[in-house]
């Protein structure tokens, strides 16, 4: 019967697709002309002529040894030996690493929406008497929106573990790594919306640690902050440098990238 089921589906599928002559364009793509349009695109179903996605290379996963290769539209911000994407700072580089010292650490170009991937490793055995210092460093994304970086074996209250949307939301999970391990952020970021000074869409970020999902769409309420409330949002602020913070405390950085969207 199940069978019988599966046969009629096939024979189904294949009448439908009699109903419409097969075309190919110029390149060899083949499609449909004489499909319904789509009311939110313009385009036939199937439509050959639609517009192709480009082609990019996605470059290599890291290892523990060794960091990846950025996909080949990325804006590479650190590839181990050049900072000119930053402004001038106080960080060290060494054996291709981005060492933390002092100072906010920020890029000379404002972005938007992005995709951004960076690589992160905290001190091991933890450098400082501080127990708030422990590996602790921050991706502020604007700015002003920190997700948190912080020692994976400290306990530290939840909304300012690793991958924390700093003072706002937990991580839906701990996917940390032990200390002295490179640990891996891959953030999708939405930037806040404005009518004029007036705010539409709050900004909102999915962040996915060492491959596991821990913020999905997650709204920010505002700019993060420590022990209070978010502040309000900049009027009409949708675009600033991207920055990484600085506890003195020598947090290391690899492979970092960025995609504007």
């Amino acid at each position: 019967m199940k069978l019988t089921l599966i046969l009629l589906a096939a024979c189904c599928a294949a009448a439908l697709a009699q109903q419409h002559k097969l075309v190919y364009t110029e390149d060899g793509t083949f499609g449909y002309r004489d499909t319904p349009v789509q009311p939110w695109s313009g385009y036939r179903v199937h439509d050959p002529d639609r517009p192709k996605p480009k082609t990019v290379d996605p470059g290599t996963l890291s290892t523990q040894d060794r960091p990846g290769r950025p996909p080949s539209d990325a804006i590479v911000l650190f590839d181990g030996k050049d900072l000119s994407k930053w402004k001038p700072n106080q960080w060290n580089v060494e054996g291709g690493e981005l060492i933390a010292t002092t100072g906010r650490f920020e890029t000379v170009e404002d972005f938007g929406s992005y995709q951004l991937h960076l690589e992160w490793k905290a001190p091991k055995p933890p450098v400082g008497d501080n127990v708030m210092d422990r590996g602790n460093n921050g991706v502020l994304l604007m700015g002003d929106f920190e997700i948190q970086i912080f020692d994976p074996a400290t306990k530290i209250y939840p909304d300012g573990q690793a991958a924390a949307v700093y003072g706002q939301t937990p991580p839906l999970v701990n996917a940390s790594l032990p200390p002295g391990r490179w640990e891996i952020y891959d953030i999708v970021f939405t930037a806040p919306k404005f009518d004029g000074d007036r705010l539409t869409e709050p900004a909102r970020v999915t962040l996915v640690y060492n491959g596991v999902l821990v913020q999905y769409n997650q709204e920010i309420y505002g700019p993060t902050g420590h022990a209070s409330l978010p502040r309000s949002y900049a009027p009409g602020k949708s675009r600033a440098p991207l920055a990484l913070g600085a506890h003195n405390n020598p947090v290391r950085f690899r492979n970092i990238w960025i995609r504007p969207l």
